[in-house]
């Protein structure tokens, strides 16, 4: 085989997306072979079997080869590539070089599609610093000279960006649609490659963001699909596996789901470390600590932190789950007063609501629970609605009024039935148990903790099943586990005492006291005070 037909056997595998017979045929043809076009295929070859180094030369190659031949606008188009590469892998002093050299060619090429592309990275800046006004002026303007000059993949970025810059606003359904626009094209194959797969990740994730679970369950199903056609993919195929595990945990596939976080990181590990490695950990540690593997949950929350994912609320979830409450308040009031985004906010605030009541601050916990319900309001998705009201109900339940507890905890477990989130639906289940018990409805109580019983049995959720068994009907007085501090405690509660009085009558801190009233409730099984003296009373304790 002449290497003078490597070119022209790259040109032919490239074009059926065989990427690595496109890139060794392309790499084994002499320099002088590969012109302009040549080297961008072999740049973006390189880029899409995970060569990154060697698309990052290709790169330099195909810009300069333009240059000396005086194609102005294609020079600029292989540096804004270059940059937007450099920039996803962290590369920002190299990458805003190439952006200025890209802006350079352009202000001489003057009115060109170029022009619209680097209208990209001054998004990007914009979202950085906190302007989505900004940014959405960037992304329409960038859609807007695509759509003049014919450009797809422009038009696509732009669209991309729009949406997001609309969802980040609040205006959650119009970003959506202009999302799905964007998808289309990504389906129909109408982009390039490398452009396909970051609209593919991008919009799955902010499905995830904004709680549109058939959104992202449609689109991580077609990005499954894209990967599978390129077996030689590198760079989207760990985010594709992440996103799967994120499907397949909500609809009770714990197992799989957690082979595919598994899967995710060893992908996103090689042949370099990838962005979304932290994502992945973050994932995988989320399934640990469902499952009750808590030191692999503690050790896959920290390498989340190493690889740049915020492992909140998670840990703080995972140390509630270790009977560490005072650590688990601890960080997430601290998370609740960083995070911003209002859609960031709304896991931070339904953790917090959990915790809070946990904790004995029941009207810090109704604070999270109200602002949540402001956020749920704003947006048509199910399980954002379902997750608002389940912490409301929880929050009623802690202050003692289990009727208007229950209007909220059925109201969630419809919510989640409707997407079919079984094990949150159990959990639901769980604390309309505790209502119709504070209420007296034993039998109802007991039923609804049989159903819940059953699906944390076949999820595999240990702590919750440990946790529903305890609150099984049949404990007599002697059963009740309460030490003789709690039972003292428990006493003067019983009586009407406020934390601060039982301070000062057992010479205790109020954050112990509220510490051992914490435990109580869990070994009592009841969540407010009332519950707690109700139970007293019933079973002669006082």
């Amino acid at each position: 085989m002449s290497t003078d037909d490597e070119p022209d056997r790259g040109a032919v595998a490239f074009a059926e997306r065989r990427w690595r017979d496109a890139y060794r045929h392309l790499a084994a043809s002499t320099p002088a072979a590969l012109v302009g076009a040549e080297l961008e295929r072999l740049a973006t070859a390189a880029y899409l079997i995970g060569e990154e180094d060697a698309s990052t030369v290709a790169w330099s190659r195909a810009h300069q080869h333009h240059v000396d031949a005086g194609e102005a606008t294609r020079a600029a188009r292989c540096a804004f590539w270059l940059g937007f590469q450099l920039a996803h892998r962290g590369d920002v002093a190299q990458a805003g070089g190439w952006f200025g050299r890209a802006q350079r060619l352009v202000d001489q090429a003057g009115d060109c599609a170029e022009r619209g592309y680097l209208r990209v990275p001054a998004g990007l800046q914009a979202f950085d610093a906190g302007d989505p006004q900004a940014a959405h002026d960037h992304f329409s303007a960038a859609a807007d000279i695509g759509r003049r000059f014919g450009d797809v993949d422009l038009v696509t970025l732009g669209r991309l960006g729009q949406g997001q810059a609309l969802v980040v606003q609040g205006a959650t359904e119009d970003g959506l649609r202009l999302l799905d626009e964007a998808m289309v094209a990504v389906v129909a194959e109408e982009v390039s490659a490398p452009l396909a797969g970051i609209v593919y990740c991008a919009v799955i994730e902010t499905c995830q963001l904004t709680f549109e679970l058939r959104r992202a369950h449609e689109w991580t199903d077609a990005l499954t699909r894209w990967c599978e056609s390129q077996p030689d993919l590198v760079p989207y195929r760990g985010q594709c596996l992440v996103h799967r595990s994120q499907i397949l945990q909500v609809h009770g596939a714990w197992g799989d789901a957690l082979d595919e976080a598994r899967r995710a990181c060893e992908r996103l590990s090689q042949p370099d470390e990838q962005p979304a490695l932290g994502a992945a950990y973050y994932q995988r540690a989320e399934l640990h600590r469902l499952r009750g593997e808590f030191a692999a949950a503690a050790d896959a929350y920290g390498q989340a932190s190493r690889w740049g994912h915020d492992p909140q609320p998670g840990l703080a979830l995972l140390r509630l789950a270790e009977g560490k409450v005072a650590a688990a308040e601890g960080a997430i009031r601290r998370v609740s007063a960083e995070t911003r985004d209002r859609l960031a906010r709304a896991r931070v605030l339904a953790a917090a609501a959990e915790i809070l009541v946990a904790a004995g601050d029941v009207a810090a916990a109704s604070s999270a629970a109200s602002e949540l319900a402001e956020i749920a309001g704003d947006t048509a998705a199910p399980y954002l609605r379902a997750m608002s009201e389940c912490a409301l109900g929880h929050v009623r339940l802690a202050e003692g009024d289990p009727v208007a507890a229950l209007g909220h905890l059925r109201q969630a477990a419809d919510g989640w039935r409707a997407v079919g989130a079984r094990y949150d639906g159990a959990r639901a289940r769980v604390l309309v148990a505790l209502a119709y018990r504070e209420l007296g409805d034993d039998d109802t109580a007991a039923i609804e903790l049989g159903t819940a019983r059953h699906a944390f049995d076949e999820l595999g959720a240990q702590p919750d099943l440990v946790r529903v068994e305890a609150l099984a009907p049949g404990t007599d007085r002697d059963d009740h586990g309460l030490t003789a501090r709690e039972l003292e405690v428990l006493q003067l509660v019983s009586s009407g005492s406020t934390n601060r009085e039982i301070a000062v009558e057992l010479v205790l801190s109020e954050r112990t006291v509220e510490r051992h009233l914490s435990n109580i409730f869990t070994k009592l099984g009841v969540s407010s005070r009332a519950g707690a003296t109700a139970y007293a009373y019933r079973h002669q304790l006082v």
